[in-house]
């Protein structure tokens, strides 16, 4: 007997695909009332006006590190109004499948930082995990590329790539060969057939990095099948290391290294020990100002140790040396210092000074914070100000320092900072959790012979900053996506057991939310990569920041897909923002019902560069998809660009196991084997607007054999 999700398959055959129809279309007019005719309230009628043009399965957009646009006073709450993004669940090296990985070249982007210290404390779990990541794959049998960048100027240890490989053989316990390919502009392939383990020449040496030129990142990882990026102290960077090498890499995961950097990242703003005590040092208030507003947001008291502390004592209405104020930073100050007071935060300054004076180099004298003599500087802070920050870090339960607590460049010891180091180890010995930021901060709790392995390190303030700042990191937004935990389906529909039809690479929604309100006794499930749809008035509102295109205009995608489901008042839709490649098994093996239909369409366009709009159809979804679906079961195709049409139908083929067929009702003979009309009569924005201006749509229906065991 057939199962009811069979027999669904067998009714719905009719409106899916038309067994020797000759005119599909009369077929959908008598079956089926078009979607215009959907009961729909105004709201759902106004999301759609909102998305008319925006294009489906856009490649996705961030408002990258580095840019300016949004205002201080406007992020300072962003922690509690939700417009802050978490950092999404990425793909990680320890939960990709290891079965996966033998036989494949792995690029692995490493953390000079860590991986050439001179003496590696292998207490600390950072070190640790750096070298996890290499012994982890050569233990999955993988052939493996080492990229990176060093200065050989500062480190005179690693004058050229030759003493970078001998150190890193010594180190991993493996034989690492230096390779010139890039240079030489060779293809790795001929080098991994011999070698092992190859390391690439220094990255800082070609400029195409930095400017994360596609064309470098295309010849960055010619041959590899996996980049697995080690290096979180460059993910608020655009690289062609880090970012470009990813559309041209079947996956793209986190290393352990990288995985532990963005667990402290996260860690660090969670407020989940109170109270929480933040010690700040450093220059530049106007360009961290949004991130010390959000710092605001999330802890219990902020203290100022460094020049940024004059900025703080002016707002205050305390006098201050013109010559220690920054220029411009006035109004910034004085937002952050409203917010802290909206906040009942308590904002603390130097209360003392240790200062020198030009005319005397090697004397330092004491003066109170509002009585500093005319000619004496401040270069460190005194011990009424330390005994301030002690009292009030004992009573803490997480504890932050971050930046240099001297004021000027100063040729004495900074005695400040050591007792500040000594402060914190001793917090570190107790209940608080004590998380030191930046290699300024780091390098003096290790000038003071203080193990750092009690404390959570993380080695770039630049990111720290950049997260606080609500913006997304490039190196973490590039890598796959994961679903982080099981789906309650009883909460997602109201029929849980309903058979299953799945559109990856869902867009808008707006086709998924057409077949849910046609078809009501099936489920339905959009998989949308992008959480963002960029939606321009036009293509000049549009600019090119190291080959991303942003727009003025951003809307929440995979939100405005889930609201629209709410309002329509659909009981068997559902979106999720993830990357299917990486998440389709896991998100679609642990639904209760059958899967009865998956559908893929114009995958990932990318106008400037439409050979790779097949990325996201990797061998790996292929398998999953013919493992999942049940006998029966259906794949629908269809792009706008033939050799995407024709590749999709290819991979499908090659990687189905033998279990999928083109669908024999597809006459070979019509329109060269392509579905001449769309078999649901729902059409996606995207393929309207390529068939209103005349163009052609090339469609395929494959079908999983009956006779699969």
């Amino acid at each position: 007997m057939m199962s009811m999700s069979q027999q669904l398959l067998r009714s719905l055959g009719a409106t899916l695909f038309f067994d020797n129809a000759r005119d599909p279309r009369s077929r959908i007019l008598k079956s089926a009332a078009p979607l215009e005719s959907c009961s729909c309230d105004g709201r759902s009628a106004e999301f759609s006006r909102l998305l008319v043009g925006a294009q489906s399965s856009r490649q996705g957009n961030f408002l990258p590190a580095g840019s300016n646009e949004t205002s201080a006073k406007h992020k300072a709450f962003f922690w509690e109004r939700g417009e802050f993004d978490a950092l999404p669940y990425i793909q990680t090296l320890g939960k990709f499948p290891k079965e996966e990985l033998e036989d494949k070249v792995v690029m692995v982007r490493f953390d000079s930082a860590i991986l050439l210290q001179e003496d590696q404390d292998h207490t600390v779990q950072s070190n640790l995990n750096a070298h996890l990541t290499i012994k982890y794959l050569l233990e999955a049998r993988v052939r493996i590329v080492l990229v990176s960048d060093w200065n050989g100027e500062i480190n005179s240890k690693f004058p050229d790539l030759q003493s970078v490989a001998e150190h890193l053989s010594l180190v991993l316990g493996v034989n690492v060969v230096p390779s010139h390919c890039l240079s030489h502009k060779s293809p790795l392939t001929e080098a991994l057939e011999k070698m092992r383990v190859l390391l690439l020449e220094n990255l800082s040496e070609f400029k195409e990095e930095v400017c994360n030129s596609l064309e470098f990142a295309q010849t960055l990882s010619s041959g590899v099948d996996i980049f697995v990026n080690d290096s979180f102290s460059q993910s608020h960077k655009v690289l062609a290391s880090t970012v470009g090498v990813t559309r041209f890499c079947c996956s793209s995961v986190a290393g352990f290294y990288f995985e532990e950097s963005l667990r402290k990242l996260k860690n660090a703003v969670e407020s989940d020990k109170r109270p929480h005590i933040a010690i700040i040092g450093g220059t530049n208030f106007s360009n961290k100002a949004a991130a010390l507003c959000s710092l605001a947001s999330v802890c219990d008291g902020m203290v100022f140790v460094g020049m940024m502390s004059f900025q703080i004592m002016h707002a205050l209405g305390l006098l201050v040396p013109l010559n220690n104020l920054e220029l411009g930073a006035t109004k910034e100050a004085s937002e952050l210092v409203q917010v802290a007071q909206n906040k009942n935060i308590p904002i603390l300054y130097p209360k003392d000074f240790w200062c020198l004076n030009e005319n005397v180099p090697n004397q330092l004298e004491l003066f109170p914070a509002h009585a500093l003599s005319k000619g004496w500087m401040p270069v460190d802070i005194g011990p009424r100000t330390l005994d301030e920050i002690k009292t009030l870090l004992k009573k803490s339960k997480k504890a932050t320092w971050i930046g240099p607590v001297k004021f000027k460049s100063c040729h004495l010891p900074a005695i400040g900072a050591r007792k500040l180091a000594c402060i914190f180890n001793e917090l570190s010995q107790s209940d608080c959790d004590v998380t030191i930021v930046g290699s300024v901060a780091r390098k003096t709790m290790t000038d003071e012979s203080i193990s750092v392995a009690a404390f959570s390190v993380i080695e770039n303030a630049s990111v720290w900053w950049e997260f606080l700042k609500g913006r997304k990191l490039p190196g973490v937004m590039a890598l796959d996506r994961a679903y982080p935990s099981d789906i309650d389906w009883k909460s997602v529909y109201s029929e849980p057991a309903q058979p299953l039809v799945v559109d990856i690479g869902s867009g808008n929604g707006l086709f998924l939310l057409g077949m849910a309100k046609r078809w009501k006794h099936l489920n339905f499930l959009g998989l949308e990569i992008n959480e963002k749809v960029v939606y321009t008035v036009s293509d000049a509102l549009c600019f090119c920041f190291s080959h991303i295109v942003y727009s003025v205009l951003i809307f929440q995608l995979v939100r405005r897909c889930l609201t629209a489901v709410h309002q329509s008042n659909l009981k068997n839709g559902y979106f999720i923002a993830t990357n299917a490649t990486s998440t389709f098994r896991s998100i679609v093996s642990g639904y209760p019902g059958e899967l009865i239909l998956v559908s893929i369409q114009c995958p990932n366009p990318d106008f400037n560069k439409p050979e790779h709009r097949w990325r996201m159809l990797q061998k790996s979804l292929v398998e999953a998809v013919a493992d999942l679906l049940i006998p029966n079961g259906k794949v629908f195709l269809q792009s706008d660009i033939k050799a995407v049409a024709v590749r999709m139908k290819e991979q499908f083929l090659r990687y189905g196991k033998g279990k999928l067929s083109i669908l024999q009702a597809q006459d070979t003979s019509i329109n060269s084997g392509w579905l001449e009309e769309n078999p649901f009569g729902i059409k996606s924005d995207w393929e309207q607007h390529v068939l209103d201006r005349g163009a052609p749509m090339y469609r395929l229906m494959l079908l999983k054999s009956n006779n699969v065991q």
